[in-house]
């Protein structure tokens, strides 16, 4: 695989403000059923200035980042009809789609633009309905987004041509990264299972105690509701039946509709934008990858290069970083993805996921938000909702699921439709 040379950035670029939507399905509620692209984008990014301590009239350009136009209120160009719901008709601006890697890439965007000198200061905004869609010829009203019209769109981001599956991400994503762990450290399917499960069971707990998250029911109560007395009984019952050979339900993904936004600027600029009130998060570097979907180990091979560039990019070593994220759509996502970056040990990750050493409160917290089977995956406003609770963390500003080591470096590893991979690394900026 090519591997890419990265340059430092030619100024330094901090996070100022984020914001972010409960994540929740929308059309089971009265008083969000009529919410539109517009306003759900609008609240996020009102709520990234607010917490910035900046007007529009301080931010110079955004990006509006969506997985799947055709699920929303079906924009051509979606960026340009949003913009009033946050005070910025007029700004330039730019739509892009990662699939669910595109809020990781949205803080990219941004970074890239302010670090070039073009701009000082710039907003970069996701939003997906990945549980409702626009009703025909009335786009401010939403239906439940099922799975027959949701392969319709998923397909367009495959490959149709030269023999490639539709379903090339999906059957590729779900036993591959799991199956390849199995393997490679001679785990048992009983060891592999037990591990998918507590994986589960910490995100739930994580997810519990975040006002924004879509579930916050923990297992050990569901267990207790449904007569078991031993939650893994529970994990290993019908209840969580399993969908292939090592994945169960309770390791999926739950879509969901949710927006979050971004403010960043010159690091050098922060104290004359903020008035002393914020306290920075640096982007000291972020390293990316690209891989169609029928590529064998995508996930792997992709994340390797990610995090090879980010870490010489940055000269970060792993035992630096001290909180970790990983989008997984599919649970296995996080602890393959987190022994690649070296924050868990390689093969010995499993067994801290076991203990539950990477729940908020253990000592290498993973996914503080729930993840996305707990907290929920609006495809492309999964990622920027990771760097929200991020920076949250990394202010001390997360209550009750707030870890017990304040971070001061924060990796977060983004993955999306078979494709594209990202590596973000994020520094408390003293100043």
């Amino acid at each position: 695989m090519n591997q890419t040379k990265l340059n430092k950035y030619s100024r330094s670029v901090s996070i100022i403000g984020v914001g972010c939507t409960p994540f929740m399905y929308t059309v089971d509620n009265e008083e969000t059923n009529g919410l539109t692209e517009g306003e759900l984008f609008g609240y996020a990014a009102l709520k990234a200035m607010e917490d910035a301590g900046v007007e529009p009239k301080d931010v110079d350009f955004y990006f509006h980042g969506e997985a799947s136009p055709l699920n929303s209120s079906n924009y051509i160009t979606p960026n340009m009809q949003v913009a009033n719901w946050f005070g910025m008709k007029g700004k330039g601006s730019i739509h892009h789609s990662e699939a669910c890697c595109t809020g990781y890439l949205a803080l990219e965007q941004a970074v890239n633009a302010v670090a070039s000198g073009k701009y000082n200061c710039v907003l970069s905004g996701c939003v997906e309905f990945g549980d409702s869609v626009c009703v025909e010829n009335h786009p401010y009203k939403r239906e439940k987004l099922e799975m027959g019209k949701f392969l319709e769109t998923t397909k367009w981001i495959y490959d149709r041509c030269y023999t490639r599956q539709f379903m090339a991400g999906p059957t590729i994503c779900f036993d591959d990264a799991a199956q390849a762990y199995a393997l490679k450290y001679h785990l048992t399917d009983q060891q592999i299972d037990d591990t998918l499960n507590h994986m589960s069971i910490n995100n739930r707990r994580n997810a519990a105690k975040n006002p924004l998250a879509l579930e916050r029911r923990e297992y050990a109560d569901l267990a207790k509701e449904a007569g078991f007395d031993d939650v893994m009984d529970y994990m290993r019952s019908p209840y969580n039946p399993k969908m292939g050979d090592y994945l169960r339900v309770g390791g999926m993904e739950l879509k969901c509709d949710g927006a979050a936004a971004v403010i960043v600027c010159a690091t050098d600029m922060v104290e004359e934008l903020t008035h002393g009130k914020v306290k920075p998060i640096e982007v000291l570097g972020i390293g990316s990858s690209a891989l169609e979907g029928n590529t064998p180990h995508l996930e792997i091979e992709g994340t390797k290069e990610a995090v090879r560039q980010v870490y010489e990019i940055t000269g970060v070593k792993p035992d630096e970083i001290d909180l970790f994220y990983a989008n997984d759509f599919i649970i296995t996502s996080h602890l393959i993805a987190a022994e690649i970056a070296g924050y868990l040990p390689e093969g010995e990750g499993w067994k801290y996921v076991c203990e539950g050493r990477t729940a908020y409160d253990g000592d290498k917290p993973i996914n503080t938000n729930g993840g996305r089977t707990s907290f929920g995956h609006a495809h492309a406003a999964s990622g920027l909702a990771d760097i929200y609770e991020a920076v949250k963390q990394m202010r001390n500003e997360c209550g009750e699921r707030q870890v017990k080591k304040l971070p001061k470096t924060t990796m977060l590893r983004g993955f999306g439709g078979g494709q594209n991979l990202a590596a973000i690394i994020l520094r408390t900026k003293e100043i």
